[in-house]
């Protein structure tokens, strides 16, 4: 049987927890994931799962920080004062906000502390400095790269 390979797209089921079991996102009761293999896509430790992978092959894996979303930086913690803030704007712990000069070129930020005088925004992702655990099924692969031969 035919197994997944770099270049190949693929549509595949998935739940990803954290290590304490949180689900953080699934695809289990929906359409399946389809994308292509080696396009960067997904984050890369997902992507090795796969390959190798045969239709209907269940797996489950634990893709390291450094292979998901990378380690937190705490350099990406910033306070702001307050006043920074539209007015209309009421600030609360765990809030996203998208910040920046230009549509596309925004920012997507957590607020983690608010004061009277400060806000404090982590723009890490909320997955950063964790391993993740991906219970995967292929369903399929979709389509092939063909060689060409000289």
């Amino acid at each position: 049987m035919v197994q997944a390979e770099v270049g190949d797209t693929v549509r595949v089921r998935y739940t990803g927890r954290s290590e304490d079991g949180t689900v953080f996102d699934s695809s289990a009761d929906g359409e399946p994931l389809r994308f292509a293999l080696g396009q960067e896509m997904m984050i890369p430790g997902f992507e090795r799962a796969v390959v190798g992978m045969r239709p209907r092959e269940f797996k489950t894996v634990t893709v390291p920080a450094d292979q998901a979303y990378g380690p937190r930086q705490e350099e990406l913690v910033v306070e702001i004062d307050r006043s920074t803030i539209p007015m209309s704007i009421e600030p609360n712990v765990g809030m996203a906000i998208e910040i920046g000069k230009s549509k596309d070129k925004m920012l997507h930020v957590e607020v983690i502390e608010v004061t009277e005088s400060k806000i404090v925004l982590d723009a890490n992702h909320p997955l950063a400095g964790k391993n993740l655990i991906f219970e995967i099924e292929l369903v399929e692969i979709e389509s092939r790269v063909t060689e060409e031969r000289i």
